[in-house]
């Protein structure tokens, strides 16, 4: 169904995030005219391309690749001479990395034959959208309008923490850093003070601790990774901490001042008030919608405490605009943003297509890495479900073994009745990539017999997933019987 009416553009999306340059590509494909936003000519991509998920991984790879060098000799490789890293070179890498994807974007909506525009969106009206660029400005008239803005970090009110207003993006000069900071630094700080311990807050305390600062994670929950099944959380604690990274849960920043030697952070815990000295204080206690100046006051789209609010459908108050990804304020997943896009454009193109939210996977990228999809066992039991579940660990897999990668475990829930498929948690080697397996099972409403009777190759770590179905039933093959 192609969108009709006297207008420049069929759709008009505004950012092109993982979200925003998906829906305007899927759009096109649909037969619509369509244009693509973008504030800034070097952030095609968005914030996930140029400084959240991609230079992070590309990160947290080069210290990997650095751990695995370090500990060689455990698999009979000899190394000879002092093993170190080159900070430089590690960003440079990242920083090619980053430009071969963001022109990759361009490219890809080139070919699209989406209509790319950089400057500042505002909504005029239900059907107008005003760009801003510098001094130019132009009025763009369109049937369906997607709202893809993203998030901003959070900067908690907490006395001393406050930044440089001046400063620009990716570079702070008075040590209070976001992760924009984080992932443009030109040298490794000696000392780390890390606020929150969710996927920001733990992929940096793995990847800067192990590249030599001293690093400290203050959670203001009971334990780190709040979200995630607190097994799994727990697991993941013990393993950073073994790294030589600090924790503390049940904690709250209260204070930071600055000395001449560094920031001195003043931290209230179960045990008392106690303080830490840090060069730098990396603030991942997360990120709120950017939908400021956009004028969703003026066309009168509803917003919530957390983001702009949508249906089933995607649609915002007024039906013909739409709002995907982290402006809506739901999960801050870029895949998730991408999903909705998808969704989004062909529901602006006429199609009827409603968000499913059930198989979102979640993935942490430290090492050990941690992946989940579906409910928790605390979630599960909290909806009403009779719960059942089933734990297999790497360890004794031949596979685990032979990479020398045998630390964490597959967990699984089930409804105990019908043995439905409720989640699955994985902490160990590959577990952003086994996660999909779980995915794809719990999208097919999938249950533990299906899984546990699929045959998984041998030797694989995806072996642990069969084994920790079949341990639902109490049936795991290779796992002493209870």
């Amino acid at each position: 169904m192609s969108p009709v009416g006297d207008f420049d553009a069929d759709v008009v999306v505004i950012g092109s995030g993982p979200g925003g340059y998906v829906a305007a590509i899927r759009a096109a494909q649909l037969g619509a005219r369509t244009v693509c936003i973008e504030k800034q000519a070097t952030e095609w991509g968005g914030t996930c391309l140029n400084w959240g998920c991609i230079p992070t991984k590309a990160m947290i790879a080069s210290v990997e690749r650095l751990m695995h060098v370090r500990h060689a000799d455990a698999m009979g490789v000899v190394i000879k001479g002092e093993v170190c890293f080159d900070f430089s070179k590690m960003m440079e890498r990242k920083n090619k990395v980053v430009t071969t994807l963001r022109g990759g974007v361009q490219q890809l909506l080139k070919s699209n034959h989406v209509r790319s525009i950089v400057g500042t969106g505002r909504l005029v009206d239900a059907h107008t959208v005003e760009v801003v660029n510098g001094s130019e400005t132009q009025r763009i008239t369109t049937d369906k309008i997607i709202i893809a803005t993203g998030s901003v970090p959070v900067i908690p009110p907490i006395p001393g923490l406050q930044r440089n207003p001046d400063d620009p993006r990716g570079v702070s000069t008075n040590g209070i850093w976001t992760s924009d900071e984080a992932v443009s630094a030109t040298e490794c700080p000696g000392r780390m003070l890390i606020l929150g311990s969710g996927a920001v807050g733990l992929e940096f305390s793995y990847t800067y601790r192990n590249l030599g600062a001293e690093v400290t994670v203050v959670e203001i929950m009971p334990e780190i990774l709040p979200v995630a099944d607190r097994e799994i959380s727990a697991e993941l604690r013990k393993s950073l901490k073994k790294q030589g990274i600090q924790i503390l849960t049940d904690a709250r920043l209260v204070n930071v001042e600055r000395t001449a030697s560094g920031l001195v952070s003043t931290i209230e815990t179960k045990e008392g008030a106690r303080q830490v000295e840090t060069d730098v204080i990396l603030v991942g206690a997360g990120r709120r919608a950017a939908y400021e100046g956009l004028g969703v006051e003026t066309v009168g789209i509803r917003t919530h405490p957390r983001g702009i609010e949508v249906n089933d459908y995607l649609q915002t108050s007024v039906p013909n605009i739409y709002a995907i990804g982290d402006v809506t304020g739901r999960l801050l997943l870029a895949h998730l943003a991408s999903h909705m896009g998808i969704v989004a454009a062909e529901n602006a193109m006429g199609h009827s297509v409603k968000m499913d939210y059930r198989a979102v996977p979640s993935p942490i990228y430290t090492v050990p890495e941690v992946a989940w999809v579906g409910l928790t066992e605390e979630e599960a039991r909290q909806q009403g479900y009779d719960v059942i579940t089933g734990k297999f660990p790497f360890r004794p897999l031949g596979r685990a073994m032979a990479l020398n990668e045998q630390e964490g475990l597959v967990k699984v829930v089930a409804e105990r009745k019908y043995g439905e498929l409720l989640g699955v948690h994985i902490i160990g080697p590959y577990a952003t990539e086994l996660i999909h397996e779980g995915v794809i099972a719990i999208k097919l409403e999938s249950t533990v017999e299906e899984l546990m009777t699929s045959i998984h190759a041998h030797p694989t770590l995806a072996e642990a997933i069969g084994e920790a179905a079949l341990d639902v039933r109490g049936e795991a093959i290779h796992k002493p019987r209870r």
